[in-house]
């Protein structure tokens, strides 16, 4: 059965993660639902990239994830706070499905970060959760970017990211293809996608320092205008503290 709205069970998540080698603390973590406190708790960003699919309900353990259905190529705008443990994630269409279009299942666990990006069309949809690994990350100076291929085909299209005329990134990557991040430097980066036939699509961003983006490659091919087929999201960004030892540490923040 589709869920009704209003109802809203995730709040937008106040933490920050410390990196300190493998060591990873959660400040301000505590929810009040229910009166629990000390609740474990992660992450998650969620993304509506079925281009058919004007609008979705996501739904967390069958708890609204957002306050209204999600706008296709938008997202929950940062990672929501959500109990650790296993969840099952279901995407409803917004207008016309009383069951699951798509549905996954993960392991969240506490204090670390996970995006969700519902894909496909044509009646063929999927969710893909993924770990977002800031844990392998530190603030050097250098800019941290990843792609996801969420373009319905079956064609496996070169996917480049540049910068100073240089390659970070060149792969063939298969439908759902999430890629980890990559450092870069900061400044403009060029990103082309193209097939030879229905994807050819290309775009010039700009990155700041110390800060992770998620690219998102979207749309039908042979339909959706290459101008629109790129799309970026910042993740969030990394920032360098001394602890009392005097040892570099690393901490990440949603937007």
């Amino acid at each position: 059965m589709k869920p009704l709205f209003p109802v809203f069970r995730s709040r937008i998540l106040s933490i920050s993660l410390v990196l300190a080698g493998s060591a990873v603390m959660l400040s301000c973590s505590k929810l009040n639902d229910n009166d629990n406190q000390n609740v474990p708790v992660a992450g998650l960003m969620a993304f509506n990239l079925a281009p058919d699919q004007s609008s979705l309900i996501l739904t967390l353990n069958g708890s609204n994830l957002t306050n209204f259905p999600l706008p296709y190529t938008n997202y929950t705008g940062g990672y929501l706070s959500v109990y650790a443990g296993n969840r099952t994630l279901d995407a409803y269409s917004s207008t016309s499905s009383s069951e699951p279009i798509a549905t996954a299942s993960a392991n969240l666990e506490p204090k670390k970060y996970y995006s969700s990006f519902t894909i496909g069309a044509n009646s063929n949809y999927r969710n893909v959760i993924v770990h977002d690994n800031f844990d392998t990350l530190t603030a050097t100076g250098q800019s941290y970017i990843r792609y996801i291929n969420a373009i319905p085909d079956s064609s496996r299209p070169t996917v480049t990211i540049a910068t100073g005329g240089t390659n970070v990134v060149n792969q063939q990557p298969a439908f759902g293809f999430v890629a980890d991040f990559v450092a870069i430097a900061p400044g403009e980066v060029s990103i082309d996608i193209a097939n030879g036939s229905t994807i050819d699509a290309d775009r010039t961003i700009t990155v700041e320092q110390n800060k992770l983006y998620t690219v998102l490659l979207t749309g039908l091919p042979g339909t959706t205008p290459a101008t629109e087929m790129i799309k970026f999201i910042q993740n969030g960004a990394l920032t360098e503290q001394q602890s009392k030892q005097s040892s570099a540490r690393a901490a990440i923040r949603s937007n």
